[in-house]
């Protein structure tokens, strides 16, 4: 006769798996990552208003016509470039506060380095580009964000888009052509546009391995590192569409 009183046969059920316990799992998951995400955003804004801000300031005290020319238009111009270069290749070196304060360091000279930009773009003009670029950067983060889409296959034909295009920007250096300067705006902006989707399905496909280690506060700083590169560059190359010149 069977013992229906038997507590062992009772609490053995509690080890079945139970569909609450995935959904509960996949919420905490889903509120961890958007978490993580809203850290990087975060960081990226201040760091884009970091770098307006010092840009203004330079401009409006007349320090943006030093970086116009000389030394130190190549000290402001390649300093932003040899932090880019230490943080993604040094971050398992730095700690997650190094890496912080080598971020609003890069943001701060490059603040400097495009206060030129207001010597040669009116300042409507500058900021009509600002909006327009941030109205496209969040549209296209937005999709690259919940797209179901896989946008890998597209990472390693725009890093060779990236590539080709300083190629020929140092080409046309020495060229002066302004219709290579129009076609490398033009690709500029559709690249930077497409890397901007990519790099967020990335950021937020890289949450699941990181999530819990020592490492996830410096992707943030380096996730926030990259959103901004890819903002900056689509409105460097937009504005030399949109800019009137002065």
């Amino acid at each position: 006769m069977a013992d229906w009183n038997d507590t062992r046969q009772q609490t053995g059920f509690s080890s079945v798996p139970r569909a609450g316990d995935a959904v509960a799992r996949r919420a905490t998951y889903d509120t961890g990552l958007r978490a993580h995400m809203l850290k990087i955003y975060n960081y990226m804004t201040s760091g884009v208003l970091l770098t307006g801000i010092v840009a203004l300031l330079a401009y409006s005290s007349g320090l943006a016509v030093n970086f116009a020319s000389g030394p130190l238009m190549w000290i402001v111009a390649l300093s932003p470039l040899a932090i880019v270069f230490a943080m993604s290749f040094g971050a398992n070196r730095f700690s997650t506060p190094t890496l912080q304060a080598m971020f609003w360091g890069f943001a701060a000279l490059m603040g400097l380095s495009m206060s030129t930009i207001f010597l040669r773009f009116t300042g409507e003009s500058i900021a009509a580009t600002f909006f327009a670029t941030a109205g496209a950067f969040a549209g296209l983060s937005l999709y690259g964000y919940t797209t179901k889409k896989d946008l890998s296959g597209f990472g390693t034909f725009l890093i060779m888009g990236v590539v080709g295009l300083l190629i020929a920007m140092v080409l046309n250096i020495f060229l002066q052509s302004s219709a290579l300067g129009l076609a490398i705006s033009f690709l500029g902006v559709l690249i930077f546009a497409g890397l901007t989707a990519y790099d967020t399905q990335r950021l937020k496909e890289q949450y699941a391995m990181l999530r819990g280690s020592d490492f996830a506060g410096k992707a943030v700083v380096l996730g926030a590192l990259t959103l901004y590169l890819d903002f900056i560059n689509m409105f460097q190359f937009l504005l030399s569409f949109m800019g009137n010149r002065n």
